[in-house]
């Protein structure tokens, strides 16, 4: 099958969770289907981006976004009743080149990744799948209950345009994907449980436990301009870290992610380090004793989680993150809920071997059975590959 893939963004390098996800969608739905890639682009391609995705597409396809464009579209979105999150992504011309695309190529499937570019095919009559992934409205309401008195408004003018849409373009899409069952309920629409659940996977044969000297005691992972990601570093800095070090001081702990905003770059110290982009995630999981990502806002499955139960590091997460990921609580995973409850938890970790070594052999095992890119693959293909009247 010729399969027309539409992304809001250039899937590599791999920093952000959309992008992990849609370029190993992309590397395994190529085993079975020709893939026409067509990828909006709003900064600088990277220097490796068509070289790490040609294997896999039969013809790539980028389209440049303005940021004098971008700007008047934001502009128009407060006349028009389109979220922002698509106004940003939408353009005249770029739907003339989307539409040519598809003339031209004569796909038989079209693979949107995100309600940001559902705009674009929602009307075309071919056989079209929607991956919601996340639910960006519940993201923008959690965002809103803790943004500043006033920027609430905003927040809630953007959250009742994305689920009104959410809940729109559902009927414009013969198959519904999403990561996770909590994500799901999210959408606002009657059928909801007509969404498949594909969660995320985890190469298991690159991201292997490695047993090196430990370097740091904490790790935090993730793109560090993304507003959940800001917040939980925050929130680990100044609330979690001040009360163990009053206990038990650390040695250092290890924040490593692309793009780090002043905030974030604002809580470096002798005892808190903020990398950047670093080419392997792999060695920082390593040389780390323990993986926490007190999550507080946010939605959708957290990647980072999988890829350190993947290496076999101990983790601890908020209840928040754990809804997407259903490890089991004290057995998998250990939970935070209260600044306290998570000191307790690092404490223990970093004091009890047998404890840790259990928790993370029952975490590694909880991987291998639900989140093998094999198996999730699997469902991906037999769904995309339905005749076009058996689709949901």
């Amino acid at each position: 099958m010729k399969l027309f893939v539409l992304l809001s963004r250039v899937p590599y390098p791999l920093e952000k969770g959309d992008k992990l996800r849609a370029f190993h969608f992309i590397k395994q739905l190529s085993k079975n289907n020709k893939i026409v890639l067509c990828a909006l682009n709003d900064k600088q391609l990277h220097v490796d981006a068509i070289k790490a995705l040609e294997p896999f597409c039969e013809s790539i396809h980028i389209i440049p976004l303005s940021k004098i464009g971008i700007a008047f579209n934001l502009f128009k979105g407060l006349f028009n009743k389109l979220p922002f999150q698509v106004n940003y992504f939408y353009s005249k011309k770029a739907q003339q080149i989307i539409d040519k695309l598809i003339d031209t190529n004569q796909p038989e499937h079209i693979f949107c990744q995100l309600v940001r570019v559902a705009e674009y095919v929602k009307n075309c009559s071919l056989p079209k799948t929607l991956d919601y992934q996340d639910v960006f409205s519940k993201g923008v309401h959690r965002r809103m209950e803790k943004a500043l008195f006033y920027l609430k408004p905003m927040f809630y003018f953007e959250y009742r345009r994305l689920l009104k849409y959410e809940a729109n373009v559902f009927n414009e899409f013969n198959n519904k994907l999403i990561i996770s069952y909590p994500d799901r309920d999210f959408i606002e629409h009657p059928q909801n449980k007509d969404i498949k659940v594909i969660p995320n996977g985890v190469d298991t044969e690159y991201l292997k436990p490695q047993n090196i000297e430990k370097e740091y005691d904490l790790l935090f992972t993730g793109n560090m301009a993304y507003p959940p990601n800001i917040d939980c570093v925050e929130y680990l800095v100044k609330k979690i870290l001040p009360l163990i070090h009053k206990i038990n001081p650390l040695g250092k702990g290890g924040r490593a992610g692309a793009n780090p905003t002043k905030v974030v770059l604002n809580l470096q110290s002798d005892k808190v380090i903020v990398t950047g982009w670093v080419k392997d995630m792999r060695v920082y999981y390593a040389k780390s004793k323990i993986f926490i990502a007190p999550m507080q806002i946010g939605t959708g499955l957290q990647n980072k989680l999988l890829e350190a139960m993947a290496m076999k590091i101990p983790s601890i997460t908020s209840e928040l993150a754990n809804k997407a990921l259903n490890a089991i609580e004290n057995e998998e995973i250990l939970i935070g809920r209260t600044e306290e409850e998570y000191v307790s938890h690092i404490i223990s970790l970093l004091t009890d071997e047998a404890k840790r070594d259990n928790l993370v052999e029952k975490a590694y095992a909880f991987i291998l059975k639900n989140y093998n890119w094999d198996n999730i693959f699997n469902q991906l293909d037999e769904i995309i590959n339905k005749p076009a009247n058996a689709i949901e």
